[in-house]
């Protein structure tokens, strides 16, 4: 792996202008940026969809660093993966292949960057608390079944919680860090 797309997914709402998503995508880079080469998008500020195409077919990891709003992806986002997954560039579409294992980006990974209104006791497997016991990824189920639809594999997942109401930013810029460190051996 030494080509890495990192993709900020924020949409900017008054309530939520995106400057945690853009530190943790600033951090992201800086870490990794002395030993992988490092392309980036920002979704909101707009996205060409053929230079979009061919940064993942550039990429051997694809980082989404993005808010996680009503338990799912921006919207903005969202669209983003409508625009840019293309049949028969990321997945075929033969009738021969088994549902959802026609993917053409095999040999690639992806991580999710999460950041969470949720606290992390959300996410536990008390099955009397809102998220019903799902963790993260159980979430965010329809998001890696996407990804896999496409043959990019997992990474670990990142979260970070209480988004909005955790001002601690360099804990959560070394909690980052220090994934990044395990999933990247660097």
């Amino acid at each position: 792996m030494k080509n890495v797309l990192l993709i900020d997914g924020h949409d900017y709402y008054e309530r939520a202008k995106g400057n945690l998503t853009k530190e943790m995508c600033s951090s992201i880079y800086h870490i990794l940026k002395e030993k992988y080469e490092i392309k980036t998008t920002v979704v909101y500020d707009g996205y060409d969809v053929p230079d979009e195409i061919e940064k993942f077919k550039w990429a051997d990891v694809i980082i989404i660093q993005t808010p996680i709003y009503w338990f799912n992806l921006p919207g903005v986002l969202k669209k983003y993966i409508d625009d840019v997954f293309e049949p028969n560039i990321f997945f075929t579409k033969s009738e021969s292949e088994k549902f959802g294992r026609g993917g053409l980006f095999t040999n690639k990974y992806y991580m999710l960057s999460l950041s969470w209104g949720a606290s992390e006791k959300e996410f536990s497997k008390d099955h009397l608390n809102f998220l019903e016991g799902k963790n993260e990824d159980e979430v965010l189920f329809s998001v890696h079944k996407t990804m896999e639809y496409c043959g990019l594999k997992p990474l670990k997942t990142f979260s970070l919680y209480k988004a909005m109401r955790d001002p601690n930013l360099e804990k959560r810029l070394a909690d980052v860090e220090k994934h990044l460190k395990d999933i990247f051996h660097i």
